[in-house]
C-alpha cells in the first residue's frame, strides 16, 4: 500500500571550526567532543541497528564543511579518544565512590558501561572515523547527505556581493565532493537564509533543493497551492521546501514539546558543577576548570530548583520515549490524512531539526526517533518517510514559485544575527569580501606559488570570519569574548595577507603559522573570489557555469 504522505525527516549537524593547536586543552573544542559522545555515536548506533535489521528508512542529514573537517583533522581525533577516556576513568571513578549510593551508584555502572562500548566502537569498529560511517550509510541507501554554506555563512547578510554567496556555496560542493566521491543534491542555507536570488547561484552549482522556514514558503510569490505542504520550485530550477513549524514544535520545544517530560534526564544538572573540584581536576582536562562532564544522574522532575531535581531513572526514560514516539507517529498519522482529503497529491511534511538536540540537549532523542522510524516502517499505512531527493525524483507535478526572503531563529527575518549585539561585525565582513574579491580579479592569473598559498590561506580566513556562529553567540551572550576574538583575528588576518601580497611582502613564517592553524579546506582556490564565475578554477582547471539540466 502507498502511503497517502511523507514525513521528511531532516537533522542539520553543524558545529563552528574550533581547531587550537597551540593549546593542549581548549574548552571551546569540548562542543566537538561532547557532539560526538552525546549525539553522533548514539545517532549511527540508531541507524546502523535500524539496518542491520532491514528497516528500509529514509532520512536526510546535513554534515557542514567545518564539522566534517573537525572530524576528519588527526589532532581533534586524538582529543576526541582522549575526552572519551578521561569520560570512561571518571565514570569508573564513580563506581567507586557510590559505593553504598545504590540509586547514584547504579547509574555509575549504566554510564561507565555506555561509555566503554563508546569507546570500543570509536576506536574499533569505527576507526576514528565517524564521517565515513555516515557515508556508508548513504551508499546503502539509508541517508541522504547534504551540505551546508562552507562556513555556515549567512548569505542574506553579505550585503548582495555575490562572489562572498557564491564563494559560500561553490566551495562547499567541492569539498563535499572531495568527501563523499559524489555532488550534492540539496544544500542546507545556513540559518535558513534566504534571499531572491540565491537559488540563481545554487543553479550554477547544480544544487537541485534547499530549505527555508515556513513562512519562507507560505509567502512564496504567487503563493504556493499547497502551502508548506509540496515543495516549489524556482525560476532556476532549484527546488525548495518549507519548515512545518506544528511538527519541529512538537519536538523541539523545552517547554511544551516531548524533552520537557519529567521523566526524562535534566541537561544542566551535571557532576562537573556538583562534586568537589580538586576530585574532578584529573577528568577536567590542563586547563582545570569545571565544565559539564556528561554524567548527570537527575531528571527534569517539573517547575523546580536543580537542587531539588530527583534521581533518574533511564529504563523508565527509554519507556517514555516509546510512548512519545508512538504519539509523534500518530499526531503525523492525523496530519497526513487530514491534509491528503484535501490535496490531490500527497503531502509532504518537512521537520528538520539541529541534530546536537537528539541526545546532547534530550539525551533520550536518539532512542525517540529508533522507535518512531520502526513504528512508522513496520506499522503505519498512511505515513512514509522520505528525502528530498525521494520527492523530485517521483513523478508529481510541482508548482513554481519564489520563497519569501526569510531565515529561521528569532522573528524570521535574519534579526537574530543583525542586532545591536553584532551589527559592528558587518561593515568589517563586507569591506574585507571587497577587498578580497579585488585581490582575486587582481592575480587571477598568478604563478607564483607563495603569493597563491597567501591569497589561498586569505580564502581560509574569510570563510572562518563570516561564520554565522560569530554573530549568533554574541547575541545568545554565552561565550561572547571567545566569538569576538574569532572575528576579528579572522578579519586581521585576512587583510594581513592581502596587504602582503600586493606589498610583495609575504612573510613565510607567517603564512605557515596560520595555515598549520586554520587548515580548513586545503584545496581551496582564492579564484573562488573573483568577481564572475568564469573566472573560478578548481584543480587548475578554469571553469564556467555548467548548464542547469534539472527537470523539473
Amino acid at each position: 500500500m502507498n502511503p497517502r504522505g511523507f514525513l521528511m525527516l531532516v537533522l542539520h549537524h553543524h558545529l563552528p571550526f574550533i581547531r587550537h593547536p597551540e593549546y593542549e586543552d581548549f574548552m571551546e573544542e569540548d562542543w566537538l567532543h561532547q557532539a560526538v559522545v552525546e549525539t553522533y555515536l548514539p545517532l549511527l548506533q540508531v541507524f546502523e541497528g535500524l539496518r542491520a535489521d532491514d528497516i528500509n528508512f529514509r532520512l536526510t542529514v546535513s554534515l557542514t564543511p567545518p564539522l566534517i573537517s573537525m572530524l576528519d583533522d588527526p589532532l581533534l581525533r586524538d582529543r576526541t579518544d582522549r575526552h572519551l577516556m578521561r569520560l570512561l576513568r571518571l565514570s569508573e571513578a564513580e563506581v567507586i565512590r557510590l559505593k553504598g549510593d545504590d540509586g547514584r551508584r547504579r547509574l555509575a555502572i549504566y554510564y561507565r558501561d555506555l561509555i566503554q562500548e563508546m569507546v570500543d566502537r570509536y576506536r574499533g569498529a569505527y576507526g576514528r572515523d565517524i564521517v565515513s560511517r555516515y557515508a556508508d550509510l548513504q551508499d546503502s541507501g539509508h541517508l541522504e547527505i547534504i551540505t551546508c554554506c562552507a562556513t555556515h555563512g549567512f548569505l542574506p547578510l553579505m550585503n548582495g556581493h555575490e562572489p562572498a554567496m557564491r564563494a559560500q556555496i561553490k566551495v562547499a560542493r567541492e569539498h563535499y565532493k572531495g568527501r563523499f566521491g559524489r555532488d550534492p543534491r540539496g544544500i542546507w542555507l545556513a540559518e535558513c537564509g534566504y534571499q531572491a536570488g540565491i537559488e540563481k547561484l545554487l543553479a550554477e552549482q547544480e544544487i537541485e533543493y534547499f530549505f527555508v522556514d515556513t513562512h519562507g514558503l507560505a509567502y512564496a510569490e504567487p503563493r504556493p497551492r499547497y502551502g508548506i505542504f509540496a515543495p516549489v520550485v524556482t525560476d532556476s530550477n532549484v527546488a525548495a521546501f518549507g519548515r512545518d513549524l506544528e511538527t519541529s514544535h512538537q519536538v523541539w520545544s523545552a517547554e511544551v514539546g516531548y524533552p520537557a517530560d519529567p521523566i526524562y534526564r535534566e541537561f544542566y544538572r551535571d557532576v562537573g558543577w556538583d562534586l568537589d573540584l580538586d576530585y574532578l581536576r584529573p577528568f577536567l582536562g590542563h586547563h582545570g576548570f569545571r565544565k559539564f562532564t556528561g554524567l548527570k544522574y537527575h531528571r527534569v522532575t517539573g517547575s523546580c530548583e536543580l537542587h531539588e531535581k530527583e534521581l533518574y531513572d533511564p529504563w523508565a526514560a527509554d519507556k517514555m520515549a516509546d510512548q512519545h514516539a508512538g504519539n509523534f507517529l500518530f499526531n503525523r498519522e492525523n496530519q497526513v490524512n487530514h491534509l491528503a482529503d484535501r490535496m490531490d497529491t500527497p503531502p509532504v511534511i518537512v521537520a528538520p531539526y539541529d541534530a546536537e538536540l537528539y541526545g546532547h540537549w534530550w539525551y533520550e532523542g536518539p532512542r525517540f526517533l529508533d522507535y518512531f522510524i520502526r513504528k512508522t516502517m513496520c506499522d503505519s499505512q498512511s505515513l512514509g518517510l522520505a528525502t528530498a531527493g525521494d520527492i523530485l525524483d517521483s513523478e508529481r507535478v510541482l508548482q513554481r514559485g519564489t520563497p519569501s526572503n526569510s531565515s529561521w531563529g528569532y522573528k524570521g527575518y535574519s534579526e537574530f544575527w543583525l542586532n545591536e549585539s553584532n551589527d559592528w561585525l558587518y561593515r568589517h565582513l563586507h569591506h574585507i569580501q571587497e577587498e578580497m574579491t579585488h585581490a582575486a580579479d587582481k592575480f587571477r592569473d598568478q604563478v607564483d606559488p607563495l603569493r597563491i598559498r597567501a591569497l589561498n590561506q586569505a580564502t581560509r580566513e574569510i570563510l572562518l570570519a563570516q561564520s554565522s556562529d560569530w554573530a549568533f553567540i554574541m547575541k545568545t551572550g554565552t561565550v561572547v569574548e571567545y566569538a569576538v576574538k574569532r572575528s576579528k583575528e579572522h578579519i586581521d588576518r585576512c587583510l594581513r595577507l592581502l596587504a602582503m601580497c600586493n606589498e610583495d611582502t609575504i612573510d613565510e613564517s607567517v603564512l605557515a603559522d596560520l595555515e598549520s592553524k586554520d587548515n580548513i579546506f586545503p584545496d581551496v582556490d582564492f579564484r573562488v573570489f573573483c568577481s564572475q564565475p568564469g573566472d573560478v578554477i578548481a584543480q587548475g582547471v578554469v571553469l564556467t557555469p555548467a548548464a542547469n539540466d534539472n527537470p523539473l
